[in-house]
Order: structure tokens, then C-alpha cells, then sequence
């Protein structure tokens, strides 16, 4: 599409080897993480073969005519029959896209300013805020050491010290209309006490988020493993989860005497709440068994913790196997068996890709 000046503009972070049925299947969420999150946003009509028939939806605007069931294969990870044909919406490719970054000397002054700007209706096409863990972590990455000791300098004749948080903005279409989100966006983060400090840190970040995943391999081979968790919440509920999850995390191999690195960010913002992205590393032991094990324990101890605080078990992770023990929590019993009754309808057999998505 980019040659004809087009854009589905969805890019998940397995953007370069997923697909579009994928994306359908799993609900994908993608790095432009304000306005159009999900996959779910640019899907207009689906054509899906299960093991009693087929189902295709009408292309369509919208439509106010009751339920619709082409909606129940977004997400569905396969169980109810194979999608062979989707219309999305598409777009023109933009004329201008910018990437900001703000630094704020706590991240409760970050969080009112996400926040604020989220909630004034500004459009921008990414927003994300870091804990002072996960901002530290990606100053060490960036590698400008020289540039880095300038900007500590800078922030802290600021006010900002050793507990910065990075907040990102990004900013995508129109010209004039960029123009006008920018400004009422810094006029808010600043309002909150950030400070900008132009578009090194965004550009970075643009230039690397398909990178991050191969990070995986490096630390496994330097003795680390590493793992993600996501959830969703409401903005009241926000900093109690964000403990919670890290609190999980940080005890959950104090029996064996290992410690945890957690570190957190802010991304798909909604005027409502927002997810809430972790990423931990620990240990790799001499015996798979026991490293399987911690793994174990940690995934556990985090989901436990999200459900106990009423958050998703999962924003744009899906359910898959690891999931489906705690999305009764979520879901509800009669939620539940809804499902299992709707699923029957396409696969009475349980044929599709069986033990998945349901507990």
C-alpha cells in the first residue's frame, strides 16, 4: 500500500513477521496506541469457515441491526474456524508525523499529565509514559553518554532528578492539525510540571521499537531471561496496580533467594484508563526445570495480582492457555458459559485449535 500513498497503519511489535489474519485472530494491539489501539478499529467485514459453515458479513459503514457475530472471531485465537477473507480501512499515509519527549520529576506529575491530554480530545497517535525504573533502563540503552550527562544537567537545574520519568508524544496526520494537537499537549504537560526536551528520545524510539524483542536472545545468552505482563485499569486505579504488579513480581523468588528486575510504561491510553506494560527479568538457572519454574511462579504471582486488583488479564496479549485460568475473574461465570454456548454454535466439536481461550 505505501507506494499507492496508503496505510493500514497497524504495527504491532511482531509487525515484521505477523500477519493480517493473526492480527485478527489474537485482537492485535499496535504501537500506535491512541485513537485506533486494536485491530479490532480498522475491520470493516470478515469471511470465516468453521466447521459448520461459513460465516461473511456485509460490508458496511456501520450498522445498528442487533449483535454482531463477525465481532466474535476478533480475539477468538483460532477456536471457532479459520478467517480466509477481511475488508479493512485504510488510509492515506500522512503528511507530517513527529515524536516528542517530556520528562517530569515523578511519575504521579506524568500520569495527570497523560492524563489531562488524553482527556482534551487532542489527537495524537502515541502517547507513553515510563516509571523513573523504565526511564533509567532506556537512557542506559540510548548509548549517548555524552548527550545523556548534558540532559541530566539539564533537568536537574530544572527540578528534575533521579526519580524522571519520560513521558513520549507522538503526533500523525495533517499538518495543521499536528500543529494544533502539539500545542495544546505541551501546554499540558508543562502545565503538569514536565519539561521538553525536543525529539532525540522520540526518534529513538522510532527507530528502534522493532529492535527491542532481540534483546530477548542477548540477555538469555548473558545468564537473564525476560518476559512481558499487560493489563488495563481505570485512572483511579492506576497507581495501585502498578504497585501491586511490581510487588508480585519483586517477592515472588525471594524462597529461593533471587531477586527481579520489574520496569513499567503507560501505553494505549484511553480517556478512561490505560494499559499498563511490564517487563521483568530474573535469572537463568543451571537446570531448565528450575528456570520453567521460576517462570512459573512469577507469571502467577503477576496475573494473580492483576485479577485481585480488577484489571484485565489481558489488553492486547490474548488469552491463549497461560490466560484462561483467570479469565472467569474477568469474564464471570455466566459470562462464561455464554461463550462456551456461542463457541458450540461454529464448533460443537471443539475441533479448532482445542484448550485455548477457555479455561
Amino acid at each position: 500500500m505505501r507506494p499507492q500513498g496508503l496505510t493500514l497503519r497497524h504495527f504491532p511489535q511482531s509487525f515484521e513477521f505477523s500477519t493480517l489474519g493473526g492480527w485478527l485472530a489474537t485482537r492485535s494491539g499496535g504501537h500506535y496506541a491512541t485513537l485506533h489501539t486494536h485491530i479490532d478499529d480498522f475491520v470493516e467485514s470478515l469471511r470465516v469457515v468453521t466447521p459448520t459453515g461459513v460465516s461473511e458479513a456485509w460490508r458496511l459503514p456501520g450498522s445498528g441491526a442487533g449483535p454482531s457475530p463477525d465481532r466474535l472471531f476478533l480475539g477468538s485465537e483460532g477456536i471457532l474456524g479459520i478467517i480466509t477473507e477481511a475488508t479493512v480501512r485504510i488510509s492515506a499515509l500522512s503528511e507530517m508525523e513527529v515524536f516528542h519527549a517530556f520528562f517530569f520529576a515523578s511519575f504521579e506529575e506524568g500520569v495527570a499529565a497523560a492524563r489531562a491530554i488524553v482527556q482534551s480530545g487532542a489527537r495524537l497517535s502515541m502517547i507513553r509514559l515510563s516509571t523513573a525504573e523504565e526511564t533509567e533502563i532506556t537512557l542506559a540503552l540510548a548509548g549517548h553518554e555524552r548527550l545523556i550527562g548534558l540532559l541530566e544537567r539539564f533537568l536537574a537545574v530544572r527540578g528534575v532528578g533521579h526519580h524522571r520519568c519520560m513521558l513520549l508524544l507522538g503526533f500523525t496526520g495533517e499538518r495543521s492539525m499536528v500543529d494544533a494537537s502539539r500545542r495544546r499537549a505541551f501546554f499540558l504537560a508543562r502545565a503538569s510540571g514536565g519539561v521538553h526536551v525536543g525529539q532525540v528520545f522520540g526518534k529513538e524510539w522510532l527507530k528502534s521499537r522493532f529492535r527491542t524483542p532481540y534483546l530477548r536472545n542477548t540477555l538469555w545468552e548473558s545468564g537473564y531471561a525476560i518476559d512481558t505482563v499487560e493489563t488495563a485499569t481505570s485512572w483511579d486505579a492506576i497507581p495501585g496496580m502498578v504497585a501491586a504488579v511490581n510487588a508480585a513480581l519483586d517477592h515472588a523468588l525471594d524462597g529461593e533467594g533471587e531477586r527481579v528486575h520489574a520496569f513499567t510504561h503507560l501505553s494505549h491510553l484511553y480517556p478512561y484508563g490505560s494499559s499498563i506494560y511490564t517487563t521483568f527479568l530474573f535469572r537463568i538457572a543451571g537446570d531448565p526445570n528450575v528456570t520453567l519454574a521460576r517462570w512459573r511462579r512469577l507469571k502467577a504471582a503477576v496475573s494473580q495480582a492483576i485479577v485481585n486488583n480488577g484489571g484485565t488479564i489481558s489488553h492486547q496479549h490474548g488469552v491463549g492457555t497461560d490466560h484462561a485460568p483467570y479469565l472467569a475473574g474477568e469474564k464471570g461465570a455466566l459470562g462464561l458459559s455464554t461463550l462456551r454456548a456461542l463457541f458450540a454454535q461454529f464448533d460443537p466439536s471443539e475441533t479448532m485449535n482445542p484448550g485455548k481461550l477457555l479455561p
